[in-house]
């Protein structure tokens, strides 16, 4: 707990969500403890206002800032490459025949796949309304023999295909994501994310049955990575339980043919809110409380906090007003706030010295307030084996490169809390974009719908599922696997 409270209510239905994009690879990060929140989130009232319940407002805390170079003359470079880097030292991949029928399936569902990421990309959905795209997939993957579960866990947009091959084997998830953003469609790439899963999960089954190996694939449609946590709802209600490990992608920008490995933030959205006295804004400004006095006190606080802020740990946040008038001293303010640090650990020590300047401007000006938690996105812990393995794979096959330097990257995903359920990776991929058309600009909307970032998406998925197939065929590299997972969570 951070402040007792004496009143619980649900916690907004807006989520931070989004792993940043392409930045650094990371082999050996080692996770924290990190601390638990009440499930649905925790207010901590100080006042005896009646506020109003939160309406669901679309929210998300993706920070797709690349390298952070938005001054380059593009951010595609050719000839910038990171230096080479093979953590296997070796020139040769897992079973060669498995990853030729791997290439040989995705190429002969090529076009099928980029017909199915356009018409993601031109119907954008936003979280937990991914309508088209839902049933869209589901009918694709119908029509390719699996067996679907629409409406999955009680989430309207979720779906669930699996597919069996013979007796025993491991179990292989695979996450396809579908929302997009307000205003400006798959800015964040979600379309390639999608088909990228699809991908993945097919060309995994058809190895399988080509050659005899016992296992099941299972991809998820999770809704609402950018404004719900849908993972972390699917998590909760027993969606990743029958997993042995876990996989998806993300495109980004980024040198070309780079892959990324790295940590995201966790992150904690918060939501405050100050209530105050209308009066007369001339007349008789004296009778008032001015609730977004509260508010811009509240922001030139966190303001002055950044002075002390660890150059890796993050805070922002916008003010929401209702029904505002210059000559009306308001009686009601909302501040949104998005809080981060590289680990949970570190994101509770952060988080409580920003919640002080909430309650300091509160007491300075009179208000009464509420402060609600959302739920805690953790930070991603990627599972060194299979990162290893995949930018592995990925460098000796196709010639692409990461780099081994640590440092935490810029965004927060839901993504993060499956990590600390089962071993994981969710690799970042660099796709072509325009100067100042990273993550979450209309840029790179229209990045996203280029054969070229098609192109990539498919040659990341290619490794994906060469390193799933792995999970799942060799029975040492598992356990290796296995071993290395030890997230060390106390949720």
């Amino acid at each position: 707990m951070i402040i007792p409270s004496p009143t619980i209510k649900p916690a907004p239905e807006v989520q931070a969500g989004c792993w940043s994009g392409f930045k650094q690879s990371i082999f050996k990060k080692k996770p924290t403890p990190i601390p638990k929140l009440p499930a649905g989130g925790l207010v901590v009232d100080q006042s005896n206002a009646q506020p109003q319940l939160p309406e669901y407002t679309y929210a998300t805390s993706c920070d797709f800032c690349g390298n952070g170079d938005h001054n380059r003359s593009a951010n595609w470079w050719p000839a910038d490459k990171p230096p080479s880097y093979s953590p296997m030292g070796a020139n040769e991949i897992f079973r060669p025949d498995v990853m030729r029928t791997i290439e040989e399936t995705l190429s002969n569902l090529n076009s099928e796949l980029r017909e199915l990421s356009l018409k993601i990309h031109d119907h954008p959905e936003l979280g937990f309304q991914e309508k088209y795209a839902h049933d869209t997939l589901t009918q694709f993957m119908t029509s390719k023999g699996w067996e679907i579960t629409k409406h999955y866990l009680g989430l309207e947009t979720a779906w669930r295909a699996e597919f069996t091959v013979g007796h025993g084997g491991r179990t292989l998830g695979v996450n396809s994501e579908m929302d997009a953003l307000p205003g400006i469609g798959h800015a964040c790439g979600h379309n390639l994310i999608a088909i990228a899963g699809v991908g993945v999960a097919l060309a995994v089954k058809t190895a399988l049955e080509k050659h005899c190996v016992p296992g099941k694939v299972v991809l998820l449609g999770t809704p609402a990575e950018e404004g719900g946590g849908g993972k972390i709802m699917l998590i909760e209600r027993g969606g990743y339980k029958d997993m042995d490990a876990c996989v998806m992608c993300h495109p980004g920008p980024g040198p070309s043919g780079s892959i990324g490995t790295g940590p995201s933030l966790a992150v904690q959205p918060i939501q405050v809110e100050y209530f105050g006295h209308t009066a007369h804004a001339s007349a008789a400004p004296w009778d008032a409380i001015n609730a977004m006095d509260a508010a811009f006190l509240a922001y030139s606080n966190v303001s002055v906090l950044r002075q002390q802020m660890k150059p890796d740990h993050r805070v922002h946040g916008i003010v929401e007003g209702r029904d505002w008038a210059p000559n009306i001293i308001p009686d009601y303010a909302k501040m949104r706030w998005f809080i981060r640090a590289p680990t949970g650990a570190q994101l509770k020590v952060w988080r409580d010295r920003v919640v002080k300047c909430f309650e300091g401007a509160a007491h300075a000006t009179g208000c009464k307030y509420t402060i609600t938690y959302g739920q805690l996105m953790y930070d991603l812990v990627q599972n060194p084996v299979l990162s290893e393995e995949l930018v592995s794979t990925l460098h000796n096959r196709y010639g692409m490169v990461g780099t081994p330097a640590e440092g935490a990257i810029g965004g927060s995903t839901d993504f993060g809390n499956v990590t600390y359920e089962l071993p994981s990776i969710h690799p970042s991929f660099a796709i072509p974009t325009q100067p100042g058309g990273g993550n979450h600009t209309i840029g790179f909307t229209r990045a996203a719908r280029t054969e070229e970032a098609h192109e990539e998406t498919l040659r990341v998925a290619k490794g994906l599922a060469l390193v799933g197939f792995r999970v799942i065929n060799d029975d040492k590299f598992f356990y290796k696997v296995k071993d290395s997972f030890n997230p060390h969570k106390q949720i």
